[in-house]
């Protein structure tokens, strides 16, 4: 990332220094193909088994919970049903954001790639219907059960980091 970016900076300075029409086609073309070789050669990188997007930034306790408005306990429980998802199914690899095949010594191949890219997609298609369907069926749930529910899914974060620790 960091060459294609000092790429564009030179390319803009010498389109900037060169007035002659016929230079700036070729230099506009060279940086295109510049940024069309950058693209393609970012397929190869080793994904994260756990994005980066997944955390808890902050732990509830039930009083807390009992003070919250219906609809914010909605939100918080579809939001420890994505986080759960993107993690439990690969605990016996990570319980962190950051770990790669590569980290993990499993080969970076076009297959092992395409296995973990086929995983993703399932998971977000999982979690789109289970989403839909929390959306549409939670709103008539007793507050009480969301808030045991949101605990239980804390708790299950929790035990996830000791479990790490163990390892």
């Amino acid at each position: 990332m960091l060459f294609f970016k000092i790429n564009c900076i030179v390319l803009l300075f010498i389109i900037k220094k060169i007035c002659n029409m016929k230079m700036k086609i070729i230099f506009f073309s060279l940086s295109l193909f510049l940024i069309t070789g950058a693209s393609f050669a970012q397929k190869d990188a080793p994904k994260s088994i756990i994005s980066e997007k997944v955390g808890i930034k902050k732990y509830h306790d039930k009083d807390e919970l009992d003070r919250m408005q219906k609809g914010q306990l909605l939100e918080l429980y579809i939001e420890r049903i994505k986080l759960l998802v993107k993690t439990l199914p690969y605990i016996a690899f990570a319980t962190k954001p950051g770990v790669t095949m590569s980290t993990l010594g499993i080969p970076n191949t076009k297959d092992n790639r395409e296995t973990l890219e086929d995983e993703f997609e399932a998971s977000d298609a999982f979690l789109e219907t289970t989403l839909n369907f929390q959306r549409t069926m939670l709103p008539y749930s007793d507050k009480s059960n969301l808030i045991a529910a949101i605990i239980f899914y804390e708790d299950t974060m929790k035990a996830l980091h000791q479990y790490s620790e163990f390892r």
